[in-house]
């Protein structure tokens, strides 16, 4: 009964979703499921319904991204797939929720960041490129695998002029570093990151500030790479010292660099391409984990810039 419960979920939004997408018709009585509809639409439904059932059967919680994605895996005949998506858990949140890998993008993107030095995350917006590289970073620092945690990103405005702003250095960057307090704050608590900053655990930092630098014993992340320019992000990969690892991460269709300038993380991706323990990962619009109205918002633009070309 429980099975049904979470397979349905509150109001049926699960199976209502199911119903809509492939035509059919979901009858639940007593303990079988009965699906009606034409012979594709049905064949596909049961597929979807096993593949949610297994992730059930694992502890997963079901969600309306669970299940629309499960639904792009079968569209695609690749629901074999969907075996390696109770993938197991990154972190724990100061709030004690778990944050795991939501599509195969993300499960491969974690292991790359295990296996390599420098692994370079490549995609559009709310694939979880940022969020899961700091619940790496946090997971790594807990394991006493590195000594301390650097974010850093380069201060670049997103098309508009702020113009001067009031207080110190710190309150005139933080604007700039806002996302990357955000998800250290979702997994350490704020408590727990201000004593960490206070003892030099944590740093967050504005790209300016890593010339000169040697970074050993540390997890590094570089947000918003796209926005680098080749000087910039051949001087930051070059501050990697012993027992560190590097996270970079980026939208190449989201580059707010002046025009004429190239983006360093689109140079660093097609000069580092055969470097051994160098990791490129690249996520779609079907890695989206925001909003359902994000991917589609996704796919439009791409579609305008095919029909541009």
């Amino acid at each position: 009964m429980e099975h049904a419960v979470a397979l349905f979920g509150s109001f049926d939004e699960n199976i209502k979703l199911i119903e809509n997408n492939y035509h059919v018709h979901v009858v639940s009585r007593d303990g079988e499921l009965k699906i009606s509809g034409d012979a594709e639409g049905v064949s596909n439904a049961c597929k979807v319904i096993t593949s949610l059932l297994s992730l059930i059967n694992r502890g997963e919680q079901l969600s309306d991204q669970n299940v629309r994605y499960c639904m792009s895996l079968v569209d695609d005949g690749s629901e074999e797939k969907i075996e390696q998506l109770a993938g197991d858990c990154i972190c724990i949140t100061s709030k004690g929720k778990p944050v795991k890998p939501k599509t195969i993008g993300q499960k491969r993107y974690c292991s790359c960041i295990k296996d390599n030095t420098i692994t370079i995350g490549v995609g559009p917006a709310g694939t979880g490129k940022t969020y899961l590289a700091v619940a790496m970073a946090v997971t790594a620092f807990r394991a006493k695998q590195v000594n301390r945690i650097i974010l850093t990103r380069p201060a670049v405005e997103a098309g508009e002029k702020l113009g001067f702003l009031p207080g110190d250095l710190q309150s005139k960057v933080d604007p700039y570093l806002r996302p990357l307090y955000d998800a250290l704050f979702d997994m350490l608590g704020a408590e727990t990151y201000n004593k960490y900053v206070e003892r030099g655990n944590i740093e967050v930092a504005p790209l300016a500030y890593m010339r000169g630098r040697t970074l050993d014993d540390s997890f590094i992340i570089l947000d918003e790479a796209q926005n680098t320019s080749c000087e910039q992000m051949k001087m930051f990969l070059t501050r990697l010292g012993f027992n560190s690892k590097m996270v970079i991460t980026g939208d190449i269709t989201q580059i707010d660099l002046p025009s004429g300038v190239r983006s360093g993380l689109k140079d660093c991706m097609r000069v580092l391409k055969h470097v051994d323990d160098i990791a490129q990962c690249t996520f779609n619009e079907k890695d989206v984990v925001r909003h359902r109205l994000v991917q589609d918002i996704i796919k439009a633009y791409e579609r305008n810039k095919e029909e541009r070309k």
